[in-house]
């Protein structure tokens, strides 16, 4: 920058010495430029033909040449009554390499060698250099190594133009190699070192790199430290300083910790002040800071937190709430008062939607619970997102409330969306030691065409099963949101090769029609009516019941079937859920007509709760349940192949597919029953070292559950029993799911499979 100022100033000097006279210019003419286009130059110059040009101009006309940056020199003189300017270009950037760059790509490395001024076909300026090399060493040092170097070598080529060579030393990636906290008196050293993102090496810090420092992850740790000190009670406590060194090699990092823990402080009384648009009575009911227990900063927010909440459901969105301590730093105790100000209603504008390029306007729009013109309310904010998360089309979903400009009560609320892809191959595959190999495939798209329907094509082959069905689902149907859907399927069934499974065979296709009645956001009931046409085949080694219900009622059979449902479902996610609860029942009968009469009932619940109050955040206990129960009408007995069948995923993890139940007592075969228990406890959290990261989880699970006949009554005592792990990972090429399984309660005719898997492919 000296240089340029005193080569400016120089110019300016010689720009004025052709004379004090003023000269009526009758021509300009441009001399030294290369590549510089000549009208360019006359683009900025500040006179034209006809002007008269003196000192003053001249030094402006200067100036403004020497501001585009194009120049490294500029004269102007006069030739009579022409003016020309001199002027020497700048060069060029011809060519750009990096040289060495392996563990971040070299388009990134190039992208902010661009911020800073440095690309290929910009103006070269030696002054950018030196940005240039820091730029480089912020971003290896974003990556741990700290003692990489940049030698940067520059060419001078034809037609004043330069070739510029970056040659990088990486270096090796500096850990941190130890962690202490001066002043922990209260609690051990080790737990709270746990408590912070950046470790020393591990075994998943290879993935995670949290063994490498920043400072952005140091100010999130120290405030985890003075977050979890304050709600044990330490008002006063205080991080005195941080020491971060590196050795003289720069490949390793020690960082130190200086606090100050203080006292425990006790609340003594708690009162509220201010404006109430709300009766006083029911915020304080909202304050969970209470007299005669030890201060916590968490408690406090959350009352804050609900508070306001509680005034932006009313409109009050810009409702300022404070809670204002009194402390006697003596006694160690403190009171509060929450003051509140809930400012003006406040009603909203216009609701904007962006980045739904596949999917159509209306698909997100009637989901979104707030209404335009209405007061604000964050509870039908939170809901609309909610509910967009559960269509399962975006894998973000953000919502910024924007005050309207020019006013005090209007916001525009911005729903900012991004898609992921809602089609997919599944691939599935599973081997046990009675039906081999069992291999499954489906093709779906949950968002045929943007229009938020779904159609699935799935086939399910083995040397058990061999199923093809079709389906397809409106949730639109109606605008009142009654959801309409069809399926079509074709099923084939032989068990005659297989043992331990009862031998018979069936050939099965039919079609449904269902419909879905919303009740409330989260309740919904479903009805529904189909047909099966169903022909079976029995040998002379089937069970007695299978004969006899074939002599019975014929080889082939027709049923028209009517079903309903009843659901509630307020989990937060479908794909990751971490709290809220199922249930789910549900009715099939044969009704009066058909060849074939009964029922089957259908209970399901799951119950997730999150274990946050344990500081475990994104850590789920999941309690799943299903019950099952099925006979005859009117006389009839049960057909077979509508009984429950237990085992395999789904089920009780660890044993194989329907082996679960009921015996033939001459072939001691399963032969299902009429009646099921299936109990799930599972402990869900994230994967290790990837605490941000939703598309990878892990689980512990714990399965119980048998099928027991019409003569046979539920008992614990009878269940088979197995744990476990899981894992699931949304990948980029489609979702993973792997479950072992150890059978703990076992019975000697029981088939065993322990390792389950499927694979998929998003497209």
């Amino acid at each position: 920058m000296f240089l340029r100022s005193l080569a400016l100033i120089i110019a300016l000097i010689a720009g004025v010495a052709f004379g004090a006279d003023a000269v009526t210019i009758k021509d300009i003419r441009i001399e030294g430029i290369q590549r510089t286009e000549a009208g360019t130059v006359f683009n900025y110059l500040p006179l034209k033909v006809g002007d008269v040009i003196d000192d003053a101009k001249a030094s402006e006309s200067i100036k403004a040449l020497f501001a585009t940056g194009f120049f490294s020199d500029v004269k102007i003189s006069i030739d009579k009554d022409v003016l020309i300017i001199s002027v020497q270009e700048r060069p060029t950037i011809f060519t750009m390499d990096i040289v060495g760059a392996k563990d971040i790509s070299k388009d990134s490395l190039k992208d902010g060698l661009k911020q800073v001024g440095i690309a290929e076909s910009r103006i070269y300026d030696q002054s950018l250099l030196d940005r240039a090399e820091k730029e480089l060493r912020r971003q290896y040092q974003g990556r741990g190594r700290y003692s990489a170097k940049i030698t940067t070598s520059v060419k001078n080529l034809e037609r004043n133009r330069v070739a510029l060579t970056f040659d990088i030393d990486e270096g090796e990636v500096a850990r941190i190699q130890d962690i202490h906290i001066n002043g922990a008196k209260t609690f051990p050293e080790s737990d709270l070192v746990g408590m912070m993102t950046m470790t020393t090496p591990g075994w998943f810090t290879w993935y995670s790199k949290n063994d490498q420092y920043s400072k952005q992850k140091l100010s999130g740790d120290l405030e985890t430290l003075r977050s979890y000190y304050q709600n044990q009670g330490y008002l006063d406590f205080n991080i005195d300083s941080t020491q971060v060194s590196i050795t003289p090699e720069r490949d390793a990092i020690f960082i130190t910790v200086n606090i100050t823990e203080g006292k425990v402080y006790t609340v003594t009384n708690v009162t509220m002040s201010g404006i109430f648009p709300i009766s006083e009575e029911e915020l304080h009911k909202l304050i969970t800071v209470q007299p005669g227990e030890p201060f916590s900063r968490e408690n406090v927010t959350e009352s804050i937190k609900k508070i306001s909440d509680r005034l932006a459901n009313e409109g009050y969105s810009f409702a300022n709430v404070n809670a204002e301590p009194q402390t006697d730093k003596e006694k160690a105790t403190a009171s509060f008062n929450f003051s509140v100000d809930p400012g003006r209603r406040v009603y909203v504008r216009r609701i904007n939607v962006t980045g739904n390029a596949k999917t159509r306007d209306e698909v997100v729009r009637r989901e979104i619970r707030q209404l335009e013109g209405a007061w604000y309310s964050i509870d039908r904010v939170n809901r609309s997102k909610t509910r967009l998360e559960r269509l399962g089309f975006f894998s973000e979903i953000n919502v910024d409330s924007v005050p309207v400009p020019g006013t005090t009560d209007q916001v525009d609320v911005n729903f900012a969306l991004t898609e992921k892809s809602t089609g997919s191959i599944q691939l599935g595959a599973g081997y046990s030691s009675a039906q081999k190999v069992i291999l499954s495939t489906s093709v779906s798209q949950n968002n045929i065409f943007g229009t938020g329907n779904s159609l699935t094509l799935a086939l399910n082959t083995g040397s058990l099963t061999r199923t093809i069905s079709v389906s397809y689902f409106n949730p639109y149907w109606t605008e009142e949101g009654i959801g309409r859907g069809y399926s079509v399927y074709d099923r084939k069934t032989d068990t005659s090769s297989l043992s331990g499974v009862a031998p018979y065979q069936s050939e099965t296709y039919g079609a449904d029609i269902n419909f879905s009645i919303p009740l409330s956001e989260v309740d919904a009931v479903g009805v529904g009516a189909g047909y099966e046409h169903t022909k079976l085949g029995v040998f002379n080694t089937s069970p007695t019941t299978y004969i006899n219900f074939v002599n019975t009622f014929g080889q082939q059979t027709q049923t028209f079937k009517l079903s309903g449902s009843f659901s509630r479902d307020s989990r937060d996610s479908l794909l990751y859920p971490t709290k809220g609860f199922l249930q789910r029942y549900s009715l099939e009968m044969g009704v009066p007509g058909s060849d074939l009469r009964y029922y089957r009932v259908d209970v399901q619940g799951q119950y997730l709760v999150p274990l946050t109050d344990l500081y475990l955040p994104r850590v789920s206990v999941s309690m799943n349940g299903q019950l099952g129960l099925a006979n005859g009408l009117d006389g009839q007995t049960l057909p077979f192949f509508k009984n429950f069948f237990g085992g395999g995923v789904g089920s009780v993890r660890g044993f194989a597919t329907s082996t679960l139940g009921p015996r033939d007592p001459n072939t001691n075969v399963a032969v299902g029953g009429n009646k099921l228990v299936i109990l799930q406890g599972e402990l869900l959290f994230p994967f290790p070292g990837v605490k941000t990261d939703k598309s990878v989880r892990l689980s512990f699970f714990a399965d119980a559950g048998n099928v027991y006949s019409s003569s046979e009554s539920l008992s614990f005592a009878t269940m088979r029993m197995s744990a476990g792990t899981a894992l699931t990972w949304y990948s980029p090429v489609g979702p993973l799911k792997f479950s072992y399984a150890v059978p703990v309660k076992t019975e000697p005719v029981d088939i065993t499979e322990r390792l389950q898997f499927t694979l998929g492919s998003s497209f």
